[in-house]
């Protein structure tokens, strides 16, 4: 903004703050050059037909200046999930996937149309004052709407992410079966309820929400989440992911970042911990089955037949079962 005087500076930082026209900031005497300069520079971020201070977020930038351009719109689906801070997932291998990186906004159902483009989608819905928050400037839908709008949107085992994630955080099921209730009649509440049903707080990972999903798909038992074993002389301090009292089986769900290190050293610390770790786990007398991401996610996955035969295994044991107890999610407040 060196070129700019400093009236126009100071009129245009303040101007700035919320997303404006071209016309608006003509008006204080920027001409176009100035704003492709400032745009070039960061001073300014240009989408949607308005610019807005280059010092904003990228993503909250694209959102308010969606959401500029649509002035009775609020912002919702995965756009509010993700200025909330819930977790959100799509399978990109799914033809008919959601445009999960676009600017998400719903409109008073007398709005002209809907509208999906790869930068932007707009829906027609009702929204009651219960359902709105606020994102600074910005009206946002309230976390449980928001929740429960993905949940008519998406498939289970991608909605369920998000579900998870807001239980986690705190949400109760309560607050997602009333908005579920608002929405009765609505497209894909059906499918909506059944998510709020199988949402599971202990549920901590992306992958391990997914994977709970994959379980039920395939008609697997439902496994218990987080779970401590007794070794003889105290409680492991190890949580298995996954547990299957009934067949004596854990199932972990191994990210890579669980891996991820500084050096080589490190790295090779962290795999004999992950060993030893597997070793007093197969010492209590269960079967262990590892799986990753592509594991849960790729439909050539052969996770649910190493889950089986594991589990005809673990039934076939003999042995004292071990002891364990199932340890509460941490409180969404905690420290």
């Amino acid at each position: 903004m060196d070129r700019l005087g400093d009236g126009v500076r100071e009129r245009l930082v303040a101007l700035a703050r919320t997303p404006q026209r071209r016309a608006a900031l003509r008006q204080l005497g920027i001409g176009d050059a100035d704003l492709r300069r400032l745009v070039r520079r960061g001073a300014l971020r240009h989408h949607h037909g308005h610019y807005v201070d280059g010092r904003l977020d990228e993503q909250l930038a694209t959102i308010a200046c969606a959401h500029a351009a649509y002035p009775s719109s609020v912002v919702s689906h995965f756009s509010a999930a993700r200025l909330a801070g819930l977790p959100v997932w799509t399978d990109s291998g799914r033809p008919s996937g959601a445009p999960i990186d676009a600017a998400w906004l719903t409109r008073p159902p007398e709005a002209p149309r809907n509208q999906r483009r790869p930068d932007i989608v707009v829906r027609r819905a009702g929204l009651t004052a219960a359902d709105l928050a606020g994102h600074g400037w910005l009206p946002v839908t309230r976390v449980a709407r928001t929740v429960v709008d993905l949940a008519r949107e998406l498939p289970l085992r991608e909605s369920i992410v998000t579900v998870d994630g807001a239980l986690r955080a705190g949400t109760t099921p309560a607050e997602l079966h009333a908005v579920a209730e608002r929405q009765q009649h609505w497209p894909g509440v059906r499918r909506a309820q059944e998510a709020i049903a199988f949402g599971d707080p202990s549920a901590e990972s992306v992958m391990e929400s997914i994977a709970r999903a994959v379980f039920a798909a395939a008609g697997l038992p439902t496994p218990l989440l987080q779970v401590q074993f007794f070794d003889g002389f105290g409680w492991m301090p190890e949580r298995v992911d996954f547990w299957w009292p009934w067949f004596r089986t854990v199932g972990e769900a191994d990210g890579l970042a669980k891996y991820e290190a500084n050096s080589p050293a490190e790295r090779r610390l962290l795999l004999r911990r992950s060993h030893r770790r597997d070793q007093r786990l197969s010492d209590r007398g269960v079967e262990l089955v590892h799986f990753g991401w592509e594991d849960v996610v790729d439909p050539r996955s052969d996770l649910i037949a190493r889950l089986r035969a594991a589990f005809a295994r673990g039934e076939s044991r003999t042995t004292e079962p071990p002891r364990w107890r199932a340890v509460p999610p941490p409180r969404a407040d905690a420290a």
